[in-house]
């Protein structure tokens, strides 16, 4: 009669004997089916709960096995800055948590950024870039950014924050520089005779108001904070890229290119994805577990206030419009890139 591991009845009796004589067949099971009929001694109670742990480790699924390399992988997606009420955007505040546990992860071979941002707000980005950069120092680990369809304008900042940049041969890269718009409504108020009254305290508050003639000393003001913000970007870049860069005249135009151009360019380092490079890298066993951001009760992340607190302080209807609002700005910065 054979031995009986567990004790199911609801499953099928046939269903039963087929798991249980292919457990039984293995010479771990076996081994530990002995300890568990023997004299329990000092030895053989050592001995046989090590077969036993290997036994339920090899039973259990590879992702909760210990022994093979590890790298976790963080997603950074989505138009930097960019935050209504209801949809965040890629920021330092909701990025936080999430870089912290994939750095805090035991023993990971490395780290890897899947990348896919078409840009958007500088301090964001940079204090994103910040944060991979210190916990990698910190905690002594190589970061590999992979680029899917973007890594432009922050996105290639965030790139940056990697040890290596691998991109899709078709990926868009690049975009080293600033840009800045609005619109102008003076001549549509003025015929629909409409007055605009603005009262400010400070020469300068009211500079660059959309209702408003524009006025050249804003506008060059405007651009001299852009110069020092697009030297900043540079500057950064040269500092992770290093010798890596290709001397040419258009590399910090704002110009960008297609992955396989970069890399003549040296903004990356190879063309590959994620899945084959790190299996390349660290062999087939190599797990790539996903590490998101926290959520809350009912499934929604958490990026700072939830949907209840934006209810209760009547901020979900003005955030609707915002959110239509802010779709349309990523809407149009993906276009850009002709995303």
């Amino acid at each position: 009669m054979p031995v009986q591991l567990f004790v199911r009845e609801a499953v099928p009796h046939e269903a039963f004997q087929l798991v249980n004589n292919r457990l039984l067949e293995r010479i771990r099971v076996t081994a530990y089916v002995d300890f568990m009929s023997g004299p329990l001694t000092g030895d053989g109670v050592r001995g046989g709960w090590t077969r036993g742990l290997a036994t339920v480790r090899d039973l259990l699924p590879r992702r909760f096995r210990r022994g093979g390399p590890v790298v976790p992988v963080v997603r950074l997606t989505g138009v930097i800055g960019f935050s209504t009420p209801l949809r965040p955007g890629l920021s330092m505040a909701g990025i936080a948590r999430t870089l912290d546990r994939v750095f805090a992860m035991r023993n990971a071979a490395a780290v890897a950024l899947a990348i896919n941002s078409p840009g958007g707000s500088p301090a964001q980005s940079h204090l994103i870039f910040r944060r991979i950069r210190d916990l990698a120092d910190e905690k002594k680990r190589r970061v590999i950014a992979f680029v899917e369809d973007a890594a432009a304008s922050g996105g290639y900042m965030l790139a940056c924050a990697a040890d290596e940049i691998i991109a899709d041969p078709n990926s868009i890269v690049g975009s080293i520089g600033v840009v800045g718009g609005s619109f102008g409504f003076d001549k549509l108020i003025a015929r629909l005779g409409i007055e605009r009254r603005l009262y400010t305290s400070g020469e300068h508050k009211g500079m660059l108001d959309p209702f408003l003639p524009e006025n050249a000393d804003d506008v060059e003001r405007l651009k001299k904070l852009q110069r020092e913000i697009h030297d900043d970007f540079i500057a950064l870049v040269k500092s992770r890229r290093g010798g890596k860069l290709a001397d040419d005249d258009n590399l910090f135009s704002g110009e960008y290119w297609t992955g396989r151009r970069a890399l003549d360019l040296g903004l990356v380092d190879a063309i590959g994805d994620l899945r084959s490079i790190l299996r390349q890298r660290f062999g087939d066993k190599v797990l790539t577990p996903l590490i998101s951001a926290e959520r809350g009760f009912f499934g929604r992340r958490l990026f700072g206030a939830t949907r209840g607190d934006l209810m209760a302080s009547g901020l979900a209807q003005s955030g609707l419009a915002e959110d239509m609002i802010s779709a349309l700005e990523a809407r149009a910065l993906w276009a850009r890139y002709g995303l």
